[in-house]
């Protein structure tokens, strides 16, 4: 059974949250107390390994309810994950291959499981556990059915399906006997908390839970609980080395498993030592050793994982017995494993879950708040989440309006033009700009006129380059409510095909684009006709070219007058003519446009002689940032 994607209600600040995909890996990204931990939890309680407490019932808000009346919590807590079935658990099951499960709970707490399906009329078979084998036997005689055998599981398949057949709606209805077991294993790493010692239980709970499974074990009870507890000393070993392997500074590395059929896989206390005969428990040692010893673990752990996907036999249809079923899908959580990391084992980290998320049937689910992790997989894969009226909300990039292959496409465009996932998900204003000039030139003059860069005042530049995918990703970001400010010059609604043309603004941005896109040159309403200009580089004062070619690009001949430059306006493009006439004049002449801005932004020491236009657009940027 494969979980494919997961919704959430009635769960903490989880209100209603929708299609949480699992994925190889999905990163879940936010704020503190955004719900990142609440929707790792939530996700065990649908998989069986959270009992929900009272305390997990999401909290009703009634709108004009009286404020000094006691909330009222929710009814009903469920999680539904839309699953994938093997053909295994087709057969035994009677079930379709998508399916979806839901694990509820109401007000008293107990859990059930339910399927959504077609509805048999007779109410009787709507829970077929409810009745012993002698109730099932008359049932099957009743509707005169032919099952394969008179053992329960044959006559629960038989009912099902004649139910199917004879079923005139849709609903939930409690799942079949023996689905549950089926359901993928949880391996939580809670990065949070240095507690190697869980981690190792973690690890090996998985490899207890196969050796159980092994035929060659069953129907010998004492037996078994000797011979798997020594395959699990075999296990940590191999575990143990690893760690020595990775902490060369211990001499000793012991791990003892504790196992009963009563009480299932107990404890594994894991024992170091640094001087031979000196071991101590890990409750014992420090924060930096815990932490390097969990890492350690979880590399194990990948090791592990891989080794039984190389030893699992093939799942071909029709070539297993229903005695052997295929083996189950592992979702790996790690919940902020970069807590208390360097950048150098932050990069470790990402190595170890790409390598984990490339073994079959293993998928990986990360709550972080690490600019590694989150910029280092597709932002497809990054769900953010984020708290409004104190409930959670999800966003993904394109999620809901135009699809997966939409995301990867935005996905594209954004590493295109130089923007992280972390950018798009966390930054408070986005600036675009036409070309290479502009990004180059445009850091300095902000920090000029602002005191500040733009990263520190939240803003994240990127250019267009004439690209129409750029102005798609501006349009994406202005419809989900994040500031975006598009700077251009104002000859650039003249070029030929030119994606900033005013129809093609309108068509991206609507009949409001003037509130989006910013022309330089062209002045407030009602401007005397000499105020207005074609492009950036004329917006700067004569005095101010010549003040700046003096220091950088001297004169052949003589110094450079403000004179030289004011007879280059009015004579077709100002920049390209600057450009000609420092090249020709001047043995240090700049190499190009974009060169000589870059060079011009880096000798002006005074934020006057920046023009006003200019002032006046950076002032905008650090109000809609802030």
């Amino acid at each position: 059974m494969h979980l494919n994607s997961f919704s959430v209600s009635g769960f903490r600040s989880l209100t209603d949250v929708a299609d949480i995909p699992i994925r190889k890996p999905t990163i879940l990204a936010g704020h503190n107390d955004g719900g990142k931990s609440a929707l790792l939890n939530a996700l065990a309680f649908l998989l069986g390994k959270h009992t929900l407490a009272e305390d997990d019932r999401t909290y009703l808000s009634v709108e004009g309810e009286d404020e000094s009346a006691l909330p009222v919590r929710c009814e009903e807590t469920a999680v539904v994950g839309s699953f994938t079935l093997d053909t295994w658990e087709q057969k035994v099951f009677g079930l379709p291959e998508q399916v979806q499960l839901r694990r509820c709970s109401g007000e008293e707490l107990v859990p059930c499981l339910e399927i959504w399906q077609r509805l048999p009329d007779d109410e009787r078979l709507h829970d077929l556990s409810q009745h012993l084998a002698t109730g099932l036997k008359d049932l099957v005689k009743e509707f005169e059915l032919t099952p394969a055998s008179t053992r329960k599981p044959d006559l629960e398949q038989a009912l099902r399906a004649y139910g199917r057949e004879n079923a005139s709606s849709e609903g939930w209805a409690p799942a079949p006997s023996g689905l549950d077991k089926r359901m993928p294993r949880y391996l939580p790493f809670d990065g949070k908390v240095a507690k190697p010692d869980d981690a190792v239980k973690t690890a090996l709970v998985g490899r207890f839970q196969s050796h159980m499974t092994d035929p060659e074990l069953k129907g010998k009870l004492t037996a078994i609980e000797d011979e798997v507890q020594d395959r699990l000393r075999i296990d940590a070993k191999s575990l143990c080395d690893h760690i020595q392997t990775r902490c060369p500074d211990l001499t000793k590395v012991s791990v003892d498993p504790d196992v009963s059929f009563q009480q299932g896989f107990k404890a594994a206390p894991l024992r170091i030592a640094r001087r031979a005969g000196e071991a101590v428990g890990l409750d014992r040692t420090g924060l930096g050793s815990n932490r390097r010893i969990s890492l350690a673990i979880w590399e194990w752990t990948s090791e592990l994982l891989a080794e039984e996907e190389d030893t699992a036999p093939a799942t071909t249809p029709g070539g297993r017995g229903a005695s052997e079923p295929p083996p189950v899908q592992t979702i790996v959580v790690y919940d902020e494993p970069d807590t208390h990391l360097d950048y150098t084992h932050q990069r470790k980290i990402m190595q170890l879950i790409r390598a984990q998320s490339k073994v079959r049937n293993v998928s990986v689910l990360v709550a972080t708040h690490s600019m590694n992790l989150i910029d280092g997989v597709d932002i497809s894969d990054v769900v953010h989440l984020k708290l409004e009226n104190y409930r959670t909300v999800v966003e993904r990039l394109g999620a809901g309006l135009l699809g997966d292959e939409i995301d990867a496409h935005l996905g594209k465009i954004a590493a295109t033009v130089g923007l992280r996932n972390s950018v798009l998900l966390h930054e408070r204003c986005f600036l675009a700009v036409e070309g290479e000039t502009e990004q180059r030139a445009f850091p300095l003059l902000f920090r000029l006129c602002e005191g500040l860069s733009l990263q520190a005042a939240g803003i994240a530049l990127w250019a267009c380059f004439n690209n129409e995918g750029a102005l798609h990703l501006a349009r994406y970001l202005a419809k989900h409510g994040r500031t975006i400010m598009l700077v251009v010059d104002a000859d650039s609604r003249n070029v030929s095909k030119g994606i900033f043309k005013t129809p093609k603004l309108t068509q991206f941005f609507g009949p409001h684009a003037r509130r989006y896109v910013t022309f330089l040159g062209e002045p407030e309403d009602n401007a005397p006709q000499e105020e207005k200009f074609n492009e950036l580089e004329e917006l700067f004062r004569d005095d101010v070219w010549a003040q700046v070619a003096n220091k950088i690009w001297a004169k052949d001949d003589g110094a450079w007058q403000p004179a030289d430059f004011a007879a280059l306006r009015g004579q077709g493009k100002f920049s390209g003519a600057v450009q000609e006439m420092l090249q020709e004049k001047s043995a240090s002449g700049p190499g190009g446009k974009p060169e000589m801005m870059y060079e011009l932004a880096m000798a002006l020491e005074d934020a006057n002689d920046v023009p006003e236009q200019l002032r006046s657009v950076f002032k905008r940027l650090g109000e809609l940032a802030s």
